[in-house]
């Protein structure tokens, strides 16, 4: 049997490179190698392409880039047969690289350019929830250029519009795994959240707090064949979900899977509702779809789409799918799957055409 070239492409010039680092290495120990060809393809911080034909554990703590070999992405369509980015945020989740993929005619894993942009922007994945009635919770957008002007009077504008309803959340707007995420609970710590979004992007937005629980779904699927995982839940050992909580308190942050005390009448409307989501930013392939869930009123807001959800041995997208029955490798196996099916699709429209 002819092995597929599966082109693993890790690293990344975004704040969540540390992120993509570990997701890569879980990705790469879990694929059969009888039926793929390994080919890892490191991009560092500064941008730069290298090949790497070392150990996977010298990816996850960073020793890769002094063996790895500088790497021409004009050989890109050349060494592989497909490419699945495992980058998290700007620079890889968000359309740039899909674009890339696109122009070199390579098929690759997971949403194409405008769902990856919009899912990853979060003011535009909400404006197009909105237009889909699918609820979101209250937000403010900022322009980080308007900070330095006059911080007080921002934060005030921002107070009047949200009714004063403390906590808020302050998220830079292209930028995912909590990076740049903090909890303002007054004017004094909504400014320095603002200025900390700011480092990320210049485009910031500012969320009520949903005092209720974190709830998550995954997904496959292309078109109309798409499937939701079991719903899961979030118990962050900090205040919120944060970098830390996340990535570097040794899994002390609980997971339920399948999430208590969630009726099965709420869980197949989040089912749906995650569906109607990925539906709606044209989503394909996989992705991991977060709710908030209000205590006081059982309301449902979504949060956001995250299109390259991790893959470390903590992250919930390879949970969710395994206690609904698909383990991580077959989870891999199908998300390769989906993006030939995607690819042979869009060729064969395009054949019709010509």
């Amino acid at each position: 049997m002819t092995k597929t070239k599966l082109g693993i492409i890790f690293g990344g010039r975004s704040g969540e490179h540390a992120v993509s680092l570990m997701s890569a290495t879980s990705v790469i120990n879990a694929l059969d190698r009888e039926k793929f060809e390994i080919v890892c393809i490191g991009i560092t911080g500064q941008g730069e392409w290298k090949l790497y034909e070392g150990a996977p554990i010298n990816i996850e703590n960073g020793e890769w880039e002094k063996t790895a070999k500088p790497f021409n992405l004009g050989d890109l369509k050349k060494e592989v047969d497909f490419a699945f980015p495992v980058l998290h945020g700007p620079f890889g989740e968000d359309g740039t690289i899909q674009g890339l993929f696109e122009m070199l005619d390579i098929p690759y894993a997971g949403c194409g350019v405008l769902a990856s942009s919009l899912a990853m922007d979060k003011i535009a994945a909400k404006q197009i929830f909105s237009a889909h009635d699918i609820p979101v919770c209250n937000y403010v957008t900022v322009e980080a250029e308007h900070l330095s002007k006059n911080d007080e009077a921002q934060a005030e504008e921002i107070e009047k519009k949200l009714s004063h309803k403390y906590p808020f959340f302050v998220k830079p707007a292209n930028m995912g795994s909590s990076v740049g995420i903090s909890k303002a609970k007054d004017k004094q710590t909504l400014i320095e959240a603002l200025h900390e979004a700011a480092k990320y992007d210049r485009r910031i937005i500012v969320e009520e707090g949903v005092n209720g629980r974190e709830l998550e779904v995954a997904i496959l699927g292309n078109n109309i064949d798409i499937k939701a995982s079991v719903v899961g839940e979030i118990l962050p050992s900090e205040e919120f979900y944060s970098y830390h909580a996340k990535y570097l308190d040794g899994g002390k942050s609980e997971i339920q899977i399948p999430a208590k005390d969630v009726s099965s009448e709420i869980a197949e409307g989040l089912r749906e509702l995650a569906i109607k989501a990925y539906r709606a930013l044209d989503c394909a392939g996989f992705a991991r779809v977060d709710f908030f869930f209000e205590n006081e009123t059982n309301k449902v807001y979504i949060s956001e789409i995250n299109t390259i959800p991790g893959f470390t041995k903590y992250s919930m997208f390879p949970l969710l799918w395994k206690e609904t029955g698909v383990g991580y490798k077959e989870a891999l196996e199908r998300i390769v799957a989906l993006g030939y099916e995607r690819y042979y699709a869009k060729d064969n429209r395009q054949t019709n055409v010509r």
